[in-house]
Order: C-alpha cells, then sequence, then structure tokens
C-alpha cells in the first residue's frame, strides 16, 4: 500500500491511500506518524467518496511530526572514497528533527548564511513497530515501510566542528516524501537510488550497496534508544555529493533537484 500525508478537498490534514492517480482519505487519521501502525491504516475506513487527484494534493511531510530522525553518513563505498575517509566498522550517525523536514515538492528556501549548500539522497525507512535492543533477524517486522528525503547539507556548517548537525539540521530543508510504500509492496535491496539537479544525473546506485543494511541500523540505533513507530532512519547518500565535485556543484536559487527511489516515489524541490 501506498500514503500520503496531505489535506483534504476541505483543506483539512488527513491521511490517504493512493489508489490509482487518486487519493483516498482514511476516517480519523491526520498525518502519519506515531499512531499510524500497519493495523491502524489496515482497518481505517476509506472514504472513496472524498478521493481526490493526487496531481492536486499539496503534500507534507509523510511523516510530519515524528519523535526520532536518525541519520546516516558515509553508508556507500564510493561515497567514502570520494570523501577521503576510511571504513568503519560501526556507522555515523546524526539527528535531525521534526523542524527539519519539508514537502516532496515544497519550495525549499535555503538559508542565506551559507554559501555551500549541498545535495544528498537517501533512501528513509519508517519504523511501525517499536522495540529496543532489536535483533538484525527480527528487524524487518518493525520496517513499516520506505520513502525518499534529500539530506540538504550545508557543508560551510557542517564542517566547522567534528559534529555535523549544525550543517544538517537547518529548518524546512529536508524533503522526505511523498508517499509511504509498506514494506511489503517491494524488495527494497532490488530498487535504484538517483538524484537530478536541473535535470542532470548526479548520484546514481544501487541500494544494495548500502556498507550498514537496514537491519544492521536498526540493530544499532535500538541498542541506545528505542525505536517508536513513526521514526524515520535516513540511510545514507550515495556518492556525487556536489562538495566534492571538481569545481564544487552547490544550489543556487533556481534549480531543480530531484531524488527518486525506484519503486518508491520520487521528490521534486525548487531552490528559493
Amino acid at each position: 500500500m501506498r500514503y500520503a500525508s496531505t489535506y483534504d478537498k476541505t483543506g483539512a490534514p488527513v491521511v490517504a491511500e493512493v489508489q490509482g492517480d487518486q487519493l483516498v482519505p482514511l476516517v480519523g487519521l491526520t498525518e502519519l506518524g506515531p499512531a499510524t501502525t500497519a493495523e491502524v491504516l489496515t482497518a481505517a475506513e476509506r472514504l472513496t467518496a472524498d478521493a481526490f487527484p493526487a496531481a492536486d494534493a499539496e503534500f507534507r511531510p509523510v511523516v510530519p511530526n515524528p519523535a526520532k530522525v536518525f541519520c546516516v553518513g558515509l553508508n556507500y563505498k564510493a561515497h567514502i572514497e570520494e570523501t577521503g575517509r576510511s571504513d568503519s566498522d560501526y556507522p555515523v550517525l546524526f539527528p535531525k528533527f521534526a523542524s527539519s523536514l519539508a514537502g516532496a515538492f515544497a519550495e525549499l528556501e535555503l538559508p542565506p548564511e551559507s554559501h555551500q549548500i549541498d545535495y544528498e539522497g537517501e533512501l528513509t525507512v519508517v519504523i511501525g513497530q517499536p522495540g529496543r535492543r532489536i535483533s538484525e533477524a527480527d528487524a524487518a517486522d518493525h520496517v513499516l515501510g520506505y520513502t525518499v528525503a534529500n539530506d540538504i547539507s550545508m557543508r560551510d556548517y557542517q564542517y566547522k566542528t567534528h559534529q555535523w548537525m549544525q550543517g544538517k539540521a537547518w529548518d524546512a530543508t529536508t524533503p522526505l516524501g511523498p508517499y509511504l510504500v509498506t514494506a511489503d509492496e517491494l524488495d527494497i535491496t532490488k530498487q535504484r537510488i538517483s538524484t537530478t539537479v536541473n535535470g542532470e544525473k548526479v548520484q546514481d546506485s544501487s541500494i544494495d550497496l548500502l556498507i550498514f543494511p537496514i537491519a544492521r541500523l536498526i540493530a544499532t540505533i535500538s541498542e541506545f534508544t528505542a525505536l517508536n513507530t513513526g521514526d524515520l532512519i535516513l540511510t545514507g547518500t550515495p556518492s556525487g555529493v556536489g562538495h566534492r565535485r571538481t569545481p564544487p556543484l552547490y544550489l543556487k536559487s533556481g534549480d531543480v533537484v530531484g531524488v527518486e527511489v525506484t519503486g518508491v516515489g520520487a521528490l521534486r524541490n525548487t531552490i528559493a
């Protein structure tokens, strides 16, 4: 199944199921998040008479208010090589916040303080069942589904210190969506991720090249904190980021940035 956090024909926030080119509101649900387990989504009544075209929808971040947003750095070997860093046997982790998120097609008003604004297309995991100290063998049982993110990064701020948060957690700069695709819909390891800037492909990789696969990330994160329904894990970006190009390719006003994960969905954001 595919779901979105959007607004109905009256402007009220709703969760909607994708049926063809229509969005069908679910009764009693205003957004995907901590309350929307797989069981809740399946059981909710569909308001078929109130369906509206997906083409007319205003998409919110697919999970607008997650309690926790975990991001993974250096999770594709080619990206590690382009940064000049060394491999590690433990994933690089850093946080974002709900305020960091933006809609899948939102115009992104990027900060005037930064002059090194970069793109990072990423597959995102949405947690469906809570857990602590989850084993890799059981990790799949805790995945609700997948969506797409662009980890827009302010490189000049990111490298002010050894910690990355100040370059990664700017408000309303991480588009997420447009859809949550449930895990039973596809084999995520057989999908590809790509990023374009003004129609030119700048990133392209198979998802199965993740150094730390999804089960390992869930097991690692849940060692130190509980994972809850609606939590997000951005799994890392492949090679081709603008900061490591010669010359660097930084985002500027008027650029259009797209990120697609096959079988999951695509973002398209204009830079303000």
